[in-house]
């Protein structure tokens, strides 16, 4: 299992992504796209990235946004892993 993070580790990788906020026990970003379709595929881009880290994201579409949230569930917080992955879906648009 992931070791969680400290708050002073949390707050130094935090600095390192932008377009990223840690809300309480979670990472989260939202991002805003002309309309429900490109906010769709946008979701489909992520799958992939998602699947080969073996660490899926909570997902809330609302129209044309999406918000992601990234935890470690079993670990009870945030890990590297969150981290690596918001990295990664940083570069997707």
């Amino acid at each position: 299992m992931a070791q969680l993070l400290s708050e002073a580790e949390i707050e130094e990788q935090a600095k390192q992504i932008e377009g990223w906020t840690v809300e309480g026990k979670q990472l989260q970003s939202t991002r805003k796209f002309k309309d429900f379709l490109e906010a769709i595929a946008f979701v489909n881009k992520i799958v992939e990235p998602a699947e080969t880290a073996g660490h899926h994201p909570d997902l809330k579409i609302s129209y044309n946004k999406v918000t992601i949230a990234l935890t470690t569930h079993d670990a009870g917080g945030l890990t590297s892993k969150d981290f690596e992955l918001a990295k990664i879906l940083s570069q997707i648009s």
